[in-house]
């Protein structure tokens, strides 16, 4: 039988740019929801439950996880500690949305698929050729075994580079916006011409808790949709078109890349998902269009929501010096 109803918890484990729009999207529907994180303090909506826990402390989880009707996964770490924290942290979920006899969403990324030459299909198999894409398979591999061992029910959903509002390290991240707004180059990886999916955060919240709530949904992969893949140069063009800006970019050299992956662990981490940016890299999410249908907010609707985000946080920023 299926415990979740409004009044059972939603536990958001993470508190990062995907949780807080996990967060964010299930108070919009009147669910009771439990936000973890490792220091119990985040900046939500008041009548959201903040608690501390440590996801590599299987106790602590167990403990804030215990009656959750569906647990959504949104933690993440720095690129560094992902060999190290990655596999604990999900062995400890797992076993935490087992001892609470909870639903499981993950949220993921397309890191596993490694290269591709087509459109990328939730069958696509795990061919990543970097240790990030490798580490990234494993956790999957692990939660879908957990679902096929009936240890516990759970859902997948995998979405392309995001952006939107909290969204600080990635490729269109807040330093694209910001540097939009002041009229500065935006930094570029690889072929800017080269078609390119972009996901807007709260389309992937959205996603994930449609597979919180279906049932269908549960033993799969979801590929979560997103707005109209464009070039991304096109995308550019348009953050910088809403912000009045000249559009400017700058594309990073390949080789100055693999030079100082040499001596920066950081660089080794670009040079790993390069690859992404060199060709075109486009998640096809007609799986999920077909089984939940698909609303996917216009870029361009998406991208004034962000900008509207960064500029309320340069006001606040003012505002408490």
């Amino acid at each position: 039988m299926d415990k979740a109803n409004s009044t059972e918890k939603h536990v958001v484990i993470g508190t990062g740019a995907l949780g807080k729009a996990v967060v964010r999207e299930l108070v919009s529907r009147g669910k009771a929801v439990r936000a973890v994180n490792r220091t119990g303090l985040a900046d939500l909506p008041s009548e959201v439950e903040v608690v501390q826990a440590d996801a590599m402390n299987l106790e602590e989880l167990q403990k804030v996880c215990l009656d959750a009707a569906v647990i959504y996964n949104c933690t993440n770490v720095p690129y560094a500690e992902w060999s190290e924290k990655l596999v604990p942290m999900i062995e400890n979920i797992i076993s935490a949305a087992e001892s609470a006899g909870a639903k499981l969403v993950h949220g993921d990324n397309l890191y596993m698929y490694g290269p591709v030459s087509t459109e990328m299909t939730e069958d696509l198999p795990n061919a990543a050729t970097g240790p990030k894409g490798r580490i990234r398979a494993h956790i999957a591999d692990k939660i879908m075994q957990a679902h096929a061992q009936k240890r516990i029910r759970a859902a997948i959903g995998r979405a392309s580079n995001f952006y939107g509002p909290d969204v600080f390290d990635s490729i269109v991240g807040e330093k694209l916006f910001i540097a939009a707004l002041e009229g500065k180059a935006a930094q570029v990886l690889g072929d800017p011409d080269a078609p390119h999916t972009y996901t807007f955060i709260d389309d992937f919240a959205k996603g994930l808790i449609t597979l919180g709530e279906r049932e269908e949904a549960l033993g799969e992969i979801w590929h979560i949709p997103s707005g109209e893949t464009l070039t991304t140069r096109q995308f550019i063009e348009m953050v910088y078109e809403e912000a009045g800006t000249p559009a400017k970019l700058s594309v990073a050299p390949k080789l100055g890349i693999a030079f100082l992956s040499l001596f920066s662990p950081f660089m080794r981490d670009v040079k790993e998902i390069l690859y992404q940016f060199e060709k075109p890299f486009v998640m096809n999410h007609s799986k999920f269009e077909s089984t939940f249908g698909a609303n996917a907010t216009p870029h361009r609707e998406a991208i004034r929501k962000t900008l509207e985000w960064c500029r309320m946080r340069a006001r606040q920023t003012v505002e408490t010096r």
